[in-house]
């Protein structure tokens, strides 16, 4: 069975059905434009080895991780020079993510651009601090 072609929105996003699991999620990878997809690989992947038992799903158009019965701790999402990660509780974590606005509530997050290098370590720390704390239940 053929798939049809992913429809990229405003800012290169993939238009991906919701869906829970892996498979939608690497759908949505797959069809991140250029460069932007072997960082959301990295991502995933990084996410992955941190929190092994991570719960994953495709909700409006975004890649969402949590935890089973604690809600989605992180999401990423595509737009025109960057990769934008939020932390749905990121406000608890330390250091904080650059990102954040007082109408962002708890949420903060990192963009990422193509010429810059991904501090792997300190995501890595993130992803671990993230997956323990109460995450965002729509």
């Amino acid at each position: 069975m053929e798939s049809k072609p992913v429809k990229l929105l405003s800012g290169g996003n993939p238009q991906i059905p919701k869906g829970d699991g892996d498979i939608p999620v690497q759908r949505y990878i797959a069809a991140m434009p250029g460069w932007k997809s072997d960082l959301g690989r990295r991502l995933d992947m990084l996410i992955v080895q941190t929190v092994p038992d991570v719960r994953k799903a495709v909700k409006w158009n975004s890649p969402f991780y949590g935890m089973e019965g604690r809600g989605w701790f992180l999401s990423f999402h595509v737009l025109t020079r960057y990769v934008k990660v939020t932390f749905f509780n990121g406000i608890a974590l330390h250091p904080l993510p650059p990102g954040g606005t007082e109408r962002s509530k708890e949420a903060r997050w990192i963009d990422i651009h193509e010429d810059e290098t991904l501090d792997e370590a300190l995501m890595a720390d993130w992803i671990r601090q993230a997956a323990a704390l109460p995450g965002w239940t729509p």
